[in-house]
């Protein structure tokens, strides 16, 4: 999946749009102004409107679906060390965040963090508990996820697919090695250690994934924060 880039600033979705999967390198906030939209992605399936404020980490991959009403969105890049855990936050001055935006569009986005409460999304249907399951436990069996629910392993790849754009095991992977990402920047534990407790095969396993889903391996990651 290559990366795709923000349209940072004002921007206009026509009705009925659609962005398949896509992947960012670097995090950022889309402030929803008009219309609405539904984002499927790494931190579930999100359907927001006006006052929302939806929150991209670095590497997150995600698709869009905009409906007759299309959608106006204020993007803006994550100030550096900034990444709120909420998908969706509710700022508390929307206002002065967009007039700001004109002229200093990164004070506009501490503006916009600053003071924000983040809004609980419940699971919509069942391959959105699949997703926040898959978040919470990178390491979980989705066949044994499909039988406690009920679920043939057909019809839960089938419909996870339809909804997120890619295959449960693919949603896995991306959540687990996004995840590695996170730890291996934090600096600790040692690569091989933090395969282990992740749930890779092995520390080559868990490089591969890595390397797909931010661009470098882990060894180039843990030189930059030494």
């Amino acid at each position: 999946m290559a990366f795709a880039s923000p349209h940072y600033g004002f921007e206009r979705r026509p009705a009925w749009d659609a962005l398949p999967r896509h992947r960012h390198r670097a995090g950022y906030l889309a402030l929803i102004l008009e219309g609405s939209y539904e984002e499927a992605g790494d931190r579930g399936r999100l359907r927001v409107e006006p006052g929302d404020m939806l929150v991209h980490g670095a590497f997150d991959a995600h698709l869009n679906r905009f409906p007759a009403s299309g959608a106006r969105i204020l993007n803006l890049a994550l100030p550096d060390g900034a990444e709120p855990k909420a998908g969706v936050m509710r700022p508390a001055d929307t206002d002065l965040a967009i007039r700001l935006a004109e002229r200093d569009p990164d004070a506009a986005a501490r503006l916009l963090i600053d003071g924000a409460t983040p809004v609980r999304i419940a699971p919509l249907d069942w391959p959105d508990q699949l997703a926040a399951d898959l978040t919470q436990d990178p390491t979980l069996r989705i066949g044994d996820w499909a039988a406690a629910h009920g679920l043939a392993n057909a019809t839960v790849s089938r419909g996870f697919r339809q909804l997120y754009g890619t295959s449960p095991n693919a949603f896995r992977a991306q959540q687990r090695g996004r995840l590695a990402w996170e730890r291996i920047v934090q600096g600790d534990p040692p690569l091989a250690d933090l395969a282990f407790a992740l749930g890779f095969a092995d520390q080559a396993h868990m490089t591969r994934t890595v390397q797909a889903i931010t661009g470098a391996a882990p060894t180039i990651w843990r030189m930059q924060v030494k």
